[in-house]
């Protein structure tokens, strides 16, 4: 039984009832904060087309860009977009063994597999994880956003020794759901290109690591979708593969992960791999095409505000 059934069933307003048996979708804009750009695209592509959620970044270098825009935009559930690699520490001197002791900024590491070494052979403190995550939150909540939910940069709450912190730190801070980063993934004949079956590969060999993430948010008793769709797909979605994923989606309530943005000189200067590809996302997430392969499949948009 996922955590939103679990949670459903013991609703007693029925009208927060979600049924098991039809298919909803969050549609959740990653990295709200990273440039005004991306900034503008994601609450763009909110109004006008099928965001329902986005992940605010605590150290974003338009952090306060964002929190201007999310202002006057109320139906939009904004969550924290928990960064513990390729970024600055919010927490400054704080977090000894998650920053790159070569850099004289205290940034963290770049890499999220030096990341996931690190993390995995015991190298990274769980309490600074926990207080690094505490003060992103914090810093949200301080702002003015009713945080709805959390995930990670790079997804590195995939990894236990970081979700379990990660977790406590939600908890304290009244964050009821967290990304569930495993899922179905579906390809058509047209999109199965050779870097996204690399990014298959990746996902899919960490697959085996969901069951023990189910099981740690539901001892945290936070809530968590089925899933996501569209993670192996990151860089490359566009509206065949979108129709493919939509087309395919299981019964319950899954994530569709998206990184929608204005390809700008501010986004020129921030290292990042997705850059035309975030104004393709930001075109294929406002069309009226989108909104129309969603209805043609019965599927129903939510937020993880209508999750929690």
């Amino acid at each position: 039984m996922s955590q939103e059934t679990a949670f459903n069933e013991s609703t007693p307003d029925s009208t927060q009832l979600l049924d098991c048996r039809v298919r909803r979708l969050i549609v959740n804009a990653d990295d709200f904060g990273l440039t005004q750009g991306v900034n503008h695209a994601i609450v763009e592509t909110h109004d006008r087309g099928i965001v329902t959620s986005t992940t605010l970044m605590a150290n974003g270098p338009a952090f306060e860009d964002a929190i201007q825009r999310a202002s006057s935009a109320a139906r939009l559930s904004i969550g924290c977009h928990i960064v513990l690699v390729d970024g600055l520490p919010v927490l400054t001197e704080k977090t000894p063994t998650l920053s790159n002791k070569k850099a004289r900024d205290g940034r963290f590491y770049e890499s999220l597999s030096s990341f996931a070494v690190r993390a995995v052979s015991g190298r990274v403190r769980a309490d600074e994880v926990e207080a690094e995550a505490t003060a992103q939150f914090r810093k949200l909540q301080a702002a003015g956003i009713a945080v709805s939910h959390f995930d990670t940069h790079k997804h590195t709450h995939i990894f236990p020794p970081v979700l379990r912190p990660l977790l406590r730190a939600a908890r304290a801070c009244g964050v009821r759901a967290v990304r569930n980063p495993f899922g179905p993934i579906h390809f058509s004949a047209a999109t199965k290109r050779l870097s996204l079956w690399k990014r298959h590969t990746q996902v899919m060999l960490l697959a085996p690591l969901g069951r023990k993430f189910r099981e740690s948010v539901a001892q945290a008793g936070l809530l968590t979708p089925d899933g996501t769709v569209g993670i192996a797909a990151t860089g490359a979605l566009d509206i065949r593969l979108f129709e493919n994923i939509v087309e395919n989606l299981p019964e319950g309530t899954w994530e569709l992960v998206c990184h929608p943005g204005y390809n700008d000189a501010d986004l020129a200067n921030i290292r990042t791999r997705l850059r035309e590809s975030r104004a393709i996302e930001w075109r294929l997430l406002s069309s009226p095409e989108a909104r129309e392969t969603l209805a043609r499949s019965g599927v129903q948009l939510i937020s993880y505000r209508d999750l929690v």
